[in-house]
């Protein structure tokens, strides 16, 4: 279960005072530490009729057309080839990193570990794809690792199940292993529903700052992801910082990706007059 809890009086365009989630109470996962259970959707989301699945809607919800829902692989793939950021979508000076696309067979899982490694999607998953960029390092400014997410899942209720477990994740594991000499810590995560507070782009988003620790370029470094939920959509983009970067340059970046292809999934599923 989702603690959801609003921010009152700060800019939810960038989240430089996240409220840390309250475990008592607020976590199905807090008596178990170990693999997150699927529990009873209804706890995070509400029915909404007519729809697949079940999910809160924001105040002005997206009314879809359901002829451009995507209901296969391919049609997820396409959706996310429209949808996903590229180098433009952050801002001037972002290139792309090499690799630049992730293998569509895979999805990063976080293990019991607290290990992040790549595994063969869930049922759930239509398609998902992950692109890497960066902003290059500048005189006095290291470089800035960047990331983008988009995935397609089968249904609504698979979309919420995806940011129930996210959020569960930060309370199991505060301390992460992205990758070999990739560490983040410090974490503190907050969400929005649609309708609380000024969110009002998505069904339920959520935010996570901490610290980014790197044997390349040192630290501790600002971390900042954002992860947003419509229909049975998930989007989600990361920033890492590195020497000489404020945590609002980070966090500019983060914003700005992610509200790009927010209109860009709104423009491609929203019914047409």
């Amino acid at each position: 279960m989702t603690c959801h809890v609003p921010l009152r009086g700060v800019r939810y365009a960038l989240p430089l005072a996240l409220v840390t989630v309250l475990l008592a109470g607020c976590s199905g996962a807090a008596d178990d530490p170990g693999k997150v259970e699927k529990r009873d959707a209804s706890a995070c989301a509400s029915p909404d009729p007519g729809s697949t699945g079940a999910g809160p809607s924001p105040e002005q919800s997206l009314v879809p057309d359901p002829a451009r829902l995507p209901k296969t692989r391919a049609e997820a793939r396409d959706l996310i080839d429209r949808v996903i950021a590229g180098p433009d979508s952050f801002g001037p000076g972002v290139v792309k990193r090499s690799p630049y696309e992730s293998d569509p067979a895979t999805w990063p899982v976080l293990g019991e570990d607290c290990v992040w490694q790549q595994q063969k999607p869930a049922y759930s998953v239509l398609a998902t794809l992950t692109r890497s960029f960066e902003l290059p390092a500048e005189q006095g400014k290291g470089p800035v690792r960047l990331g983008a997410v988009v995935t397609v899942h089968r249904t609504r209720e698979d979309a919420a199940w995806e940011m129930a477990e996210s959020i569960e994740e930060s309370m199991r594991c505060p301390t992460q292993q992205l990758r070999e000499g990739e560490l983040i810590g410090s974490m503190v995560a907050a969400a929005l529903l649609g309708g609380e507070a000024t969110q009002t782009t998505s069904e339920d988003s959520l935010s996570e700052m901490g610290q980014y620790q790197s044997s390349e370029l040192g630290g501790p470094h600002h971390y900042a992801w954002q992860q947003a939920q419509t229909l049975q959509f998930t989007v989600a983009v990361t920033g890492k910082g590195a020497k000489g970067r404020t945590e609002r340059e980070i966090d500019d970046l983060v914003v700005q990706a992610q509200a790009a292809m927010l209109v860009r999934l709104q423009s491609a599923v929203e019914k047409q007059n």
